[in-house]
């Protein structure tokens, strides 16, 4: 009939158009992976690399130790310091246990303490390194010493040098003690050739009296010398006390 001849030619549009649209639908999902393909993931970057100079930023892990194994020179960590073993004596009465009279040094402060352990006492050892540096130049308040191996550079505290700055010169090679990054202290030779930047005129001869005068050092730096000293002249002084030791005889 014309009714069944009409239904059936809307049946294929209704299909065909019904097969569009899923292909349609189809075609946009198919798209999205395709067109996520040329995206490029930048790699998360490294952190900052380690900045630290030298060895400074190498921390040290102390051991322990037992009161019979101590030497002179031995850091120790007590009370929350450190401190130097500069004398030990192993005691042994004849009633009673033995015990280790020692006398000890703050590295920090100076402060000298006589302390005694019973033997064999267990003990926290601060492994300190000590490193050939030279003193290159004063930065305010900080003096700046170069590692003699690695070429880093260290900023040391002027309270840290404590005397020691007073027969410093540029260039000079001092020994640098350092625990866990910091500067502990700074040793120089027993002694050092400076010169007298300016004295008084003193007389020939006082040289038997006895008799000294102020000297101001190239260090800038005053120490007590003997009369008959001149500026200009180059002595030998004792870095521990300021002392002096001698004259320099230059032969060139």
């Amino acid at each position: 009939t014309p009714s069944d001849l009409q239904r059936r030619d809307q049946q294929p549009q209704h299909t065909s158009g019904s097969t569009r649209r899923q292909h349609t639908g189809g075609s946009t999902p198919a798209a999205a992976p395709a067109a996520a393909r040329p995206r490029c993931v930048t790699p998360k970057p490294a952190g900052p690399p380690n900045r630290r100079s030298g060895h400074a930023g190498v921390r040290h892990n102390g051991a322990m130790a037992s009161t019979n194994d101590l030497k002179n020179g031995m850091v120790l960590s007590l009370d929350n310091g450190l401190w130097s073993v500069i004398e030990f004596q192993h005691v042994k009465p004849g009633k009673g246990g033995a015990f280790v009279r020692t006398t000890l040094k703050n590295v920090t402060t100076g402060k000298v303490v006589d302390k005694t352990f019973n033997a064999g006492t267990k003990v926290d050892v601060a492994t300190v390194d000590k490193r050939p540096m030279s003193y290159l130049y004063a930065d305010g308040t900080d003096y700046v010493f170069m590692d003699s191996d690695t070429f880093d550079q260290m900023y040391v505290p002027e309270v840290t040098l404590g005397t020691v700055k007073d027969y410093l010169l540029e260039n000079m090679t001092a020994t640098v003690a350092v625990h866990e990054g910091a500067a502990l202290y700074v040793e120089l030779p027993a002694s050092v050739e400076l010169i007298v930047q300016h004295t008084d005129p003193g007389l020939q001869g006082d040289r038997s009296t006895g008799g000294t005068k102020p000297a101001t050092l190239e260090t800038g730096a005053e120490i007590q010398v003997p009369l008959f000293l001149t500026t200009g002249e180059k002595i030998k002084v004792d870095t521990r006390d300021g002392r002096y030791l001698g004259r320099v005889n230059d032969k060139s």
